[in-house]
């Protein structure tokens, strides 16, 4: 099932197809829900969908912004041999040592590429992005492993959803016990986002673009 969902500055309508409750729904592995940022990882994720034997309910956001934006692209050789769904993507820019690094930011969705040209705008080389494309089964193991890999850093979990929507209250403790499972000095997440709110997103354009901002700032410190 594909769901328009992402804040476009379009209004409550057309922003949230209510994630978190699809997530309130998620146990003894009864569903997938993902998140997608790329191409490529979007074809593997409807690939595994077929391929599996046992099929399980397949949920994800798509953000209609993300059919037209220029930096969500894929290079041909991440649909060729030895490719799959990845449930969690890693840094790809080139930054500080991993032991400089000061901030670890998890997203999931198109806020990432907010967050990247935020980071490139103001020439910041000690702040990691990593992307949760699956949330359900929620992917601790991997996720384990990168957070592992900035021992120094805080851990800042991003969203564009208000802190009562979203996936935050789902991967609020999960994420932490990820950091505890590598012995993470700071493993406790700390929320980058739109404040709890009765709707879903403002109607209002240089509303929504004030708060997109805000968040953006806000994650990277």
């Amino acid at each position: 099932m594909l769901l328009p969902h992402g804040y476009e500055g379009q209004g409550p309508e057309h922003s949230s197809a209510r994630l978190e409750r699809y997530l309130q729904l998620c146990a003894e592995n009864n569903l997938r829900v993902c998140n997608i940022t790329t191409p490529a990882n979007y074809f593997h994720a409807l690939r595994r969908q077929i391929a599996r034997e046992c099929r399980k309910p397949l949920i994800i956001m798509t953000p209609k912004s993300l059919l037209r934006h220029k930096e969500a692209v894929s290079e041909l050789g991440d649909f060729g041999p030895e490719t799959r769904f990845r449930t969690v993507i890693p840094e790809t820019d080139t930054l500080l040592p991993d032991t400089e690094i000061k901030r670890v930011i998890l997203c999931s969705g198109k806020v990432y590429y907010d967050l990247r040209a935020a980071r490139r705008e103001g020439k910041r080389q000690d702040v990691a992005i990593i992307r949760l494309e699956q949330l359900y089964p929620f992917p601790r193991d991997v996720l384990s492993e990168q957070i592992a890999r900035y021992p120094n850093a805080k851990i800042i979990w991003c969203q564009e959803e208000s802190q009562n929507g979203g996936a935050w209250t789902f991967v609020d403790r999960r994420i932490e016990n990820s950091a505890e499972r590598c012995n993470h000095t700071q493993p406790r997440p700390v929320f980058a986002g739109r404040k709890a709110s009765a709707s879903p997103a403002t109607g209002l354009a240089s509303e929504h673009m004030a708060e997109q901002t805000a968040l953006v700032q806000e994650a990277l410190g």
